[in-house]
């Protein structure tokens, strides 16, 4: 892929579970393929100009199955949002339940979102999934979808949690 089509595709696939903004992949792509784990390859896009079009190397596959098959710890927490909440002492309650009002709004449709992916995965009804599956064993299909349908069931049940914790400090804010 490109450094453009790398911008796409996190904000069609990953960018569920990871953010990586265009003045980020840029950046990291010239540290890749410096480190030997990616490849750019020019390629002639229109009669002037050209785009470089990146590949995993051997070393990369390696790195990347190494990093996938080791625990990592947590990321240390930066939520405003939790923030925000942990101070609603110092405001009218009436806005702190309308702060959570538009945050359960906002986890409600994450949450439904989440479950309309997890679901075009389970019908393999995704371009990234479908680009996965055709280098992969047909046999082996049903669970590579399985699986990221898992993560998305994930996140659709955080989401949820979160909706119905929200709920309970409305609840502690009339009370």
């Amino acid at each position: 892929m490109s450094g453009y089509d790398l911008v796409r595709f996190f904000d069609g696939s990953t960018g569920w579970i990871w953010a990586a903004p265009q003045s980020q992949i840029y950046p990291m792509l010239r540290r890749m393929e410096q480190a030997g784990l990616i490849a750019g390859d020019e390629e002639a896009r229109g009669p002037r100009l050209t785009r470089t079009v990146y590949s995993v190397t051997e070393k990369g596959h390696a790195e990347l199955a190494s990093w996938l098959g080791v625990a990592h710890d947590a990321a240390p927490p930066r939520d405003p949002f939790m923030v925000q909440a942990l101070n609603f002492d110092m405001i009218p309650a009436a806005e702190a339940v309308a702060v959570l009002d538009a945050f359960i709004a906002e986890q409600d449709k994450a949450a439904a979102e989440a479950e309309a992916h997890r679901d075009r995965l389970l019908r393999k009804d995704t371009a990234l999934l479908k680009e996965r599956l055709s280098r992969r064993d047909p046999e082996e299909h049903d669970r590579i979808a399985r699986l990221k349908a898992h993560v998305f069931d994930g996140i659709a049940a955080v989401a949820r949690a979160k909706a119905e914790w929200a709920r309970e400090g409305q609840r502690l804010l009339e009370s």
